[in-house]
């Protein structure tokens, strides 16, 4: 294992949820932290740290990514957590909605790696989110399935690639962060206690779960090309 001490870790997401616990995680190991989304300063609102800054960025326009990589210059390990809702059945699912969530969880995390890769350490990192749903087919998660695939494909891809630079993605089950609030209080509840019945951990994941694993990941220096599924066992039932 190494340590984030004296490392500078680049979390692409919103100020909330699995990328605000990532980040406190980073920090907290030792890491000076970038935090970076297309709402700037609702980032830098959501933190009050001189060890963590806030940039700018789109990460489905290369030319945005391209610029943050310039801005920022040198980092240690990029981790991206972005994420664009595709749910729906496959009759009511627009191109629209399932391209976007391919361009910021798929093809978003290409551009980074293209512009961050050649700015890292040989032992430096990139961390990517896929979702259970990639394993355990959910009707109306048919894009969000698809695009969490492709995730998992390019990290084995760009681990090879890349090396000895090392790409993980880790795969979260259901984890209470806010993303279900949308389902209404009623829903949501009978969510978490199905999967509270059924997943063999007995109860719903927290951001921190998330948190612990991704720097898990920056750290342990033999692991790559893996995907690590925090879910609580939720895919083998």
């Amino acid at each position: 294992m190494s340590t984030l001490q004296n490392r500078t870790v680049l979390v692409v997401g919103r100020g909330s949820g699995i990328a605000r616990a990532t980040t406190l995680a980073a920090r907290a190991a030792g890491a000076t932290v970038v935090v970076a989304s297309r709402d700037v300063a609702a980032l830098a609102d959501a933190y009050d740290d001189p060890g963590i800054t806030a940039e700018s960025v789109d990460i489905t326009d290369e030319s945005s990514v391209e610029a943050l990589a310039e801005r920022i210059g040198h980092v240690d390990h990029v981790v991206s957590t972005a994420s664009a809702r595709a749910r729906g059945t496959v009759d009511a699912l627009k191109p629209d909605v399932v391209m976007a969530s391919l361009n910021t969880k798929v093809v978003g995390p290409i551009l980074l790696a293209k512009h961050f890769a050649k700015r890292m350490p040989k032992d430096g990192s990139f961390v990517l989110f896929s979702g259970a749903t990639a394993d355990k087919p959910t009707v109306g998660m048919l894009a969000v399935a698809a695009t969490n695939g492709a995730v998992d494909a390019v990290a084995r891809s760009l681990s090879v690639e890349l090396a000895p630079i090392r790409v993980n993605s880790i795969s979260p089950g259901t984890i209470d962060t806010g993303a279900y609030d949308a389902l209404g209080d009623q829903k949501k509840a009978e969510l978490y206690e199905r999967r509270r019945a059924e997943v063999p951990a007995h109860r719903v994941g927290t951001s921190d779960d998330v948190a612990d694993a991704v720097v898990f990941a920056l750290t342990n220096t033999f692991l790559t090309g893996v995907r690590l599924h925090v879910d609580g066992g939720e895919t083998l039932v």
